[in-house]
């Protein structure tokens, strides 16, 4: 039950100002990329101040990471029931990586500026993997209640299958040409499943 009101705690109930200024950063992303975000320029698009875009943020890359945030939680909200069981959490986790690839936001991102990812997901820890630390970790925690995953500190075996996901996320595109689709899913579950499996 602490697991799941973690994980409430940092999906943020933004304001109607500040989800207009997130809209208008995002649009700023998909037009000119992530170097196109400026906060006079979300002020301007969302139809506020300057001061009133720095009182909540107090940079552009601040906005972008909390752009990236927004979507995050917006694809865990798609998986609206904890997954149970180990079957679950690796079917889960699946279509969480066609959605993320498929994303308007982060389809563009890997599509035309990969290196994104080496600044806002591989250098550091954001909110975004948080959220997905914290919704795999309380998964991992009902599953092994169950017996279907293996013992463990559900934090650190989430750790490693947000590592093992991301990795086949990121490099998809440059192996797409020596494994096809199908194939690629099918050795992603075997990765996910044996990682989990008691």
């Amino acid at each position: 039950m602490e697991d799941r009101q973690a994980l409430e705690l940092d999906r943020p109930d933004w304001s109607e100002a500040e989800a207009r200024m997130l809209d208008a950063a995002a649009a700023l992303i998909a037009a000119r990329g992530v170097g196109g975000v400026t906060v006079a320029e979300v002020a301007r698009d969302s139809g506020v101040s300057r001061p009133t875009v720095y009182r909540r943020w107090s940079s552009a890359d601040e906005i972008v990471r909390a752009v990236l945030h927004r979507a995050t939680v917006s694809l865990i909200a798609q998986f609206p029931e904890p997954a149970t069981t180990r079957d679950e959490i690796v079917r889960d986790v699946l279509r969480f990586s066609e959605l993320f690839r498929t994303d308007p936001l982060y389809g563009r991102l890997l599509e035309r500026e990969p290196e994104v990812f080496t600044r806002y997901t591989l250098q550091r820890i954001g909110s975004s993997q948080r959220v997905i630390l914290q919704w795999l970790a309380s998964a991992i925690a009902l599953a092994q209640q169950g017996g279907t995953v293996r013992p463990g500190a559900p934090g650190d075996l989430a750790v490693m299958l947000l590592l093992i996901a991301q990795s086949a996320i990121l490099s998809h595109n440059t192996v797409s040409t020596l494994i096809d689709e199908p194939h690629w899913s099918s050795e992603l579950w075997h990765a996910l499943d044996g990682h989990l499996r008691p």
